[in-house]
């Protein structure tokens, strides 16, 4: 039956491909791929032949309709990004709800996803959380920050190597010196680390060194006895009160 394929890829390790997701992509008609180079390799690597299109942001908007008529004429398709699972912080969203309004089928296959073992590694809990992806850059920024302080659910944030102290910085003055952190960087390569330690100690840390690959910060959420001490402060602020 002609569908729409969410293919999730390896974050860095190869051998994280499964053999499902190796199988749909030989067997479809068309990949949809965020980066026609980075993704060439990963197929050439397990002899995966199919025809090759770039689907990225950049595109995408003016793209998902032909798509989703394509499957509807029969073809199947599958959309990959460069690493982990289509859609999550990667483009992916606006095929799959065009797809849906048009009664296409999707099927999205389990597979690799950076916040989960970050979220796994960091020791805390895991049970309630919120994953927030990219921070805005600037406009809103402060504002979602400090939107956040208040958060009691464990943080889960992805960063590039280049704003990564700042943002440690960032979370030191909205969520407090003592809060814990925990950074994963190159997760599944050979040079993965996880360092974990209050936003003051994780801060020193990436400050004394170059930082580089991809980032998954993780971020204990506000203590329950500090919440209402919260909710006042920001009730005085939104009233004009010191």
């Amino acid at each position: 039956m002609s569908k729409l394929y969410l293919v999730p890829t390896p974050i860095g390790n190869l051998e994280d491909m499964t053999f499902r997701a190796v199988r749909i992509l030989k067997a479809v008609d068309l990949i949809l791929a965020e980066d026609t180079r980075t993704s060439s390799f990963l197929l050439r690597h397990y002899e995966i032949a199919t025809r090759l299109v770039s689907h990225h942001k950049f595109n995408e908007h003016k793209t998902v309709e032909r798509i989703a008529e394509q499957i509807l004429g029969g073809d199947s398709i599958a959309l990959i990004s460069d690493a982990g699972t289509p859609s999550i912080s990667d483009p992916g969203f606006l095929l799959v709800r065009t797809c849906l309004e048009k009664g296409v089928e999707v099927e999205c296959l389990p597979g690799a996803t950076a916040f989960v073992p970050a979220l796994v590694n960091s020791g805390f809990p895991s049970d309630r959380f919120c994953f927030e992806g990219f921070l805005p850059p600037k406009k809103g920024r402060q504002k979602k920050l400090l939107e956040l302080a208040g958060e009691s659910r464990t943080m889960i944030f992805y960063e590039s190597p280049y704003r990564l102290v700042k943002a440690l910085e960032q979370f030191v003055e909205y969520f407090g010196a003592d809060r814990k952190v925990s950074v994963s960087r190159e997760l599944t390569k050979l040079f993965e680390e996880n360092f974990r330690g209050t936003a003051t100690e994780v801060l020193a840390h990436f400050k004394s060194k170059t930082v580089k690959g991809e980032i998954v910060i993780v971020v204990e959420g506000k203590p329950h006895n500090e919440i209402a001490n919260y909710k006042l402060q920001i009730t005085n602020l939104e009233s004009g009160e010191d």
